[in-house]
């Protein structure tokens, strides 16, 4: 089982829709040894969503991490700038 740990935060703001989402992702050890890959999204500033899937195999979980990183990355999320994170 792999130790690398895997997470990415990105948000999708347009004022003129509207629209201020936030998508994350993180793969994580189960206490069983596999490994989950959680999933959050929702409106920023709300509890949003949650979905975990589950893998035996660090390769299987990471490949659905990039998959929906990418599909996330050509709808218009991208990272929180620096400058507007909280502390």
């Amino acid at each position: 089982m792999g130790t690398h740990l895997y997470q990415i935060y990105i948000e999708r703001i347009d004022p003129q829709q509207n629209m201020a989402r936030y998508y994350s992702l993180a793969i994580a050890p189960t206490l069983f040894g596999d490994l989950s890959l959680i999933r959050c999204w929702g409106r920023i500033g709300t509890g949003g969503q949650t979905r975990v899937h589950l893998f035996a195999r660090e390769e299987d979980a990471l490949r659905l991490f990039l998959r929906l990183l990418a599909s996330k990355r050509r709808r218009g999320y991208r990272p929180r700038p620096p400058h507007t994170r909280a502390h």
